[in-house]
């Protein structure tokens, strides 16, 4: 048999594609003009009443974000519905949507048993949850529409002109109005760029990881965070153990600051980077900023359950076995 060689980038016929991309790029840009989008670290509200009002938190109301959240939800349920009807359907070999699932919860459950070994079935469901929730959040930016659809809103200052397009909708145009401008309150926007949203996943992970914690060690799992049973027999060596256990608990909300501003601060700059970007240089150069912005949201929703999985992992070893690991 001949040896087949690997087939090689051909760039004189490819570099083709290249340039037609390129053309097209510039042809669109100078039929609409890329306005620059109004950036602000709040989700924009898109009714004016409250949904509802409670006593202490205060009022709750429907933002953009809290849509991307809902639409998430509604794709992973949607999912499931559709392995579970793969799996009913009686096929051996899973093809599609099931074949994809199935992979990566197989690797997921892998990775989660080398790391937590007989404690795997009660962690892989959080590790699997947070990262098909973020993951999925992630990649609704990249939906085309999102964050570029929505409500156009009159502001005094630092507004931009509008024109009708018809039947009730209105184009932003790239002119900046000083006074009685207008700006754009997307639809839909990334739950990951909302600090709710991060700040949520981030205290559902940690306290969860203090309830797998003690479901595996039971009240023992505390004395690292008290631990004074040294404190009369050894009082140097015990007083040092209680400064150590204090400095647990401050590590225990400090995974709650690293978990809410690592997911949201790579997901809004990605977001402002998009903007930006696409204003200053709008030829091409966006394009490859997507599949940029693609793998930063995968990697993301990896490091987060990951992360998850790991601190829980850590939970279901008690401080003596750290100690007799060690001797």
């Amino acid at each position: 048999m001949e040896n087949q060689k690997p087939r090689k980038w051909r760039w004189g016929v490819n570099r083709w594609y290249v340039l037609a991309f390129i053309i097209l790029s510039v042809i669109g840009v100078n039929l609409v003009a890329p306005v620059q989008p109004h950036i602000q670290v709040a989700a924009e509200s898109l009714i004016k009443e409250p949904l509802f009002t409670l006593p202490v938190i205060g009022s709750f109301y429907l933002t953009n974000t809290l849509i991307a959240t809902l639409l998430g939800d509604l794709i992973i349920i949607g999912i499931a519905l559709a392995v579970r009807s793969a799996t009913r359907s009686g096929e051996l070999v899973p093809k599609g949507i099931s074949g994809v699932m199935e992979m990566l919860l197989e690797g997921g459950y892998n990775l989660t048993e080398s790391t937590a070994g007989k404690w795997a079935k009660k962690i892989f469901p959080w590790f699997a949850t947070v990262f098909l929730l973020v993951l999925v959040a992630n990649l609704l930016k990249l939906v085309p529409g999102v964050e570029t659809l929505g409500i156009i809103e009159h502001t005094e200052k630092d507004g931009h002109a509008i024109a009708a397009v018809g039947a009730g909708w209105f184009n932003i145009l790239p002119e900046k109005v000083e006074e009685g401008g207008y700006m754009l309150a997307p639809f839909v926007r990334g739950a990951s760029t909302d600090l709710n949203f991060t700040l949520a996943l981030a205290l559902i992970a940690v306290v969860m990881t203090q309830v797998v914690g003690t479901q595996t060690q039971g009240v023992r799992y505390f004395s690292k965070f008290f631990n004074v049973g040294n404190i009369f027999k050894v009082p140097l060596l015990g007083f040092m153990d209680f400064l150590v256990g204090l400095l647990e608990i401050i590590s225990e909300f400090s995974k709650i600051l690293s978990f809410t501003f690592r997911l949201f601060g790579n997901m809004f700059s990605g977001m402002v980077l998009m903007a930006l970007v696409g204003v200053m240089v709008p030829v091409f150069v966006p394009s490859m900023l997507l599949v940029f912005e693609l793998f930063i949201g995968v990697i993301q929703a990896f490091v987060f359950g990951m992360l998850t999985m790991v601190f829980m992992a850590q939970a279901t070893i008690g401080h003596g076995e750290h100690e007799e690991a060690h001797e």
